[in-house]
């Protein structure tokens, strides 16, 4: 990050590498309730594109039905975007993606949006590998139809008007590791570090990015038992290692002792620098995921971090083959077949 003084504004002003301060990333006032951790994620979104200098214009935010699906208008206001219906989001972001392969893709989903009416769209978007950051900010509660259970709330878990739930909650990265997504995260809202650097490693990823935040609902599920809550949070989040993201333009150096970073590399030279901490932990073996999420759900554990990665599938535009220049852009004589073609296609039908 650079420091030059911007023609019409006080000198000093940090900009990035394409010349926009951190305030050309903001988007509208958040309507949403104090304290909640939906605006926190929205902040490091902003601050995330702006140290990877992504150009705001280049970007697509994309979203479905409930408070999570309320925030993208509270951050990257130059960018495009479609809030679309309950759960469909995902069908929308394969449409832009396949028209305009030039588009980063942001999808900001809730654990309802994504694991109640939408579950069978983000099963097959994973499974396709869609090329998009798929952030759920998963409270386990409907906040905006007033406090039902969702499908990540806890077995047990009360509520004041919904009562006692008696069913299992579904893990989010579970389901995106067993439907073949290469990038799985999980973190906490109230970890703004964590949650910027895996954001910055999901930008550059090519493929389906999943990451599942857990954004404590301030209004209707705070309470204390909840592995929801701020408090549970606080008190319980085990990341499973220290993330830091070196961006390809920047020289790669590392600090660490020998022998204590795994270093995971992205398509686009950039890296994710893994520092161990308690944990002897490969997120590239698939089984020891779905091993270490199962233990945790059975114990109660918050673990963060990057759960899982792979980035040997290819992404659904290279499986489609399309051509690099995007659809969106082809001309009406790329698009249309010469009446040459036709009639040789007619003449070879009769």
């Amino acid at each position: 990050m650079e420091t030059i003084t911007k023609p019409g504004s006080s000198p000093g002003r940090k900009v990035n590498r394409i010349g926009l301060e951190r305030t050309d990333y903001r988007g509208g006032v958040s309507t949403l309730c104090a304290g909640c951790g939906h605006d926190s994620i929205s902040s490091q979104i902003m601050t995330a594109a702006f140290e990877l200098s992504l150009k705001p214009e280049q970007i697509i935010k994309l979203s479905g039905i409930g408070c999570s699906s309320k925030s993208p208008a509270y951050f990257l206001g130059r960018s495009h975007g479609f809030n679309a219906i309950h759960g469909r989001m995902p069908a929308v972001a394969t449409g832009a993606t396949l028209a305009n392969r030039k588009l980063l893709a942001i999808g900001v989903s809730g654990d309802g949006d994504t694991g109640s009416i939408g579950i069978g769209h983000f099963k097959h978007m994973v499974r396709r590998n869609i090329p998009l950051v798929y952030i759920i900010e998963n409270n386990g509660v409907y906040g905006l139809t007033k406090g039902q259970f969702s499908a990540t709330a806890d077995i047990g878990q009360k509520l004041k008007h919904a009562g006692i739930n008696e069913l299992p909650p579904m893990d989010l990265c579970m389901e995106a590791i067993i439907a073949g997504c290469g990038f799985v995260a999980r973190s906490f809202a109230g970890d703004a570090k964590q949650v910027r650097q895996l954001l910055k490693a999901a930008m550059s990823f090519k493929g389906t990015a999943v990451i599942d935040i857990i954004s404590p609902c301030v209004t209707f599920n705070n309470a204390e038992d909840s592995t929801k809550s701020y408090p549970y949070g606080k008190a319980n989040e085990e990341p499973l290692h220290e993330i830091g993201f070196v961006p390809k333009y920047e020289e790669i150096v590392v600090d660490y002792d020998p022998g204590t970073v795994k270093e995971v590399e992205l398509h686009d030279g950039s890296v994710i620098q893994l520092r161990k901490l308690d944990r002897d932990y490969d997120p590239t073996n698939k089984v020891e995921a779905l091993r270490l999420l199962e233990e945790a759900q059975a114990n109660r554990e918050f673990i963060t971090g990057l759960i899982y990665f792979n980035e040997d599938r290819p992404s659904f535009p290279e499986v489609m083959r399309l051509p690099e220049k995007p659809l969106a852009e082809l001309q009406e004589e790329d698009l249309r077949p010469p009446k040459e073609a036709l009639e040789a296609i007619m003449s070879g039908l009769m």
